[in-house]
């Protein structure tokens, strides 16, 4: 199962020099709830609502969501193994927290991400993460 951030659909969204191959979207993605308000957002910032509205509904289609259930939120909360003097976003730690969730759960997760201190904490946690996307 591949844990999909935020970084991966939107640089997929904005054609970005980094994106996911072709056949990446076939795999078996999930992500927290939150994925879908965050691109939401930074869309709606740009202010591309219309020009990448059906491709956000796509790729969101495609994703099996993880509510943000009591478990998950509580285990945000907790520390993250970062190097010292990195900090952990508040996002992303939910983002890993949701990930732990499922790894608890006996689900064999690989973290997609292109943000590299959610890749370090990832690792840190145990999770597996794609290295080439």
């Amino acid at each position: 199962m591949i844990y999909l951030d935020t970084s991966v659909v939107l640089a997929e969204l904005l054609a970005e020099d980094r994106r996911p191959r072709p056949d990446f979207w076939k795999g078996q993605l999930v992500s927290s709830r939150l994925l879908e308000y965050e691109v939401w957002t930074r869309v709606h910032a740009r202010r591309a609502a219309t020009a990448h509205g059906e491709a956000v509904r796509e790729i969101l289609g495609a994703v099996a969501i993880v509510e943000l259930a009591p478990t998950v939120l509580a285990r945000a909360v907790e520390p993250f193994p970062v190097a010292a003097g990195t900090k952990l976003r508040t996002l992303d730690a939910m983002h890993l927290a949701t990930a732990l969730f499922l790894a608890e759960r006996r689900q064999r997760v690989e973290v997609a991400t292109y943000d590299e201190r959610m890749a370090r904490a990832a690792r840190g946690l145990g999770l597996g993460v794609l290295a080439a996307l």
